[in-house]
């Protein structure tokens, strides 16, 4: 992933850059669940049980991203997914900030090939606040295989604002 954030052009990131769809759950922000997890408002789902709030958290603020009006070429589609994933996570991470007056919540964000014929390149991005008496959601970034995984804090946005 860092190869990939290195190369892409990710300057200027701004609202346009996203999906409508997922600008409108950027936009309508975020909420605390009775558990106290931080959640994407349009994202909840019915009450159910999570095993902790890092299950809930990202389990309803996990989606994959809008990917099919990106071109399929590998040299066209990873730049322009990126941007979009990054985008999406920036608007969130600024309305978490807003919301809960801090800057706790976390982005992930994955890359990997589909498990299919074409095998284009696709993402998932979620969110999660890390918890003292939680184990993190990756702990070993750098060991991931097969796909290409980024830990995102508003701090980082920063740079590419």
């Amino acid at each position: 992933m860092r190869a990939l954030l290195e190369e892409a052009d990710v300057k200027g990131l701004n609202a346009e850059d996203i999906p409508p769809m997922f600008r409108e759950v950027a936009e309508r922000g975020w909420s605390t669940s009775p558990s106290g997890a931080r959640i994407l408002t349009d994202l909840r789902l019915p009450a159910r049980a999570y095993y902790d709030r890092l299950e809930e958290e990202t389990t309803v603020n996990g989606r994959g991203m809008t990917d099919y009006d990106l071109p399929a070429a590998a040299d066209e589609r990873p730049p322009l997914l990126l941007r979009r994933c990054l985008a999406y996570v920036c608007a969130c991470l600024d309305k978490a900030q807003e919301e809960f007056g801090d800057s706790l919540v976390k982005a992930y964000v994955s890359l990997s090939f589909a498990d299919t014929e074409d095998a284009l390149l696709t993402s998932n991005v979620t969110f999660c606040t890390p918890l003292p008496d939680v184990h993190p959601y990756i702990s070993d970034l750098e060991s991931v295989e097969n796909s290409a995984v980024a830990e995102i804090s508003l701090k980082d946005c920063v740079l590419w604002s």
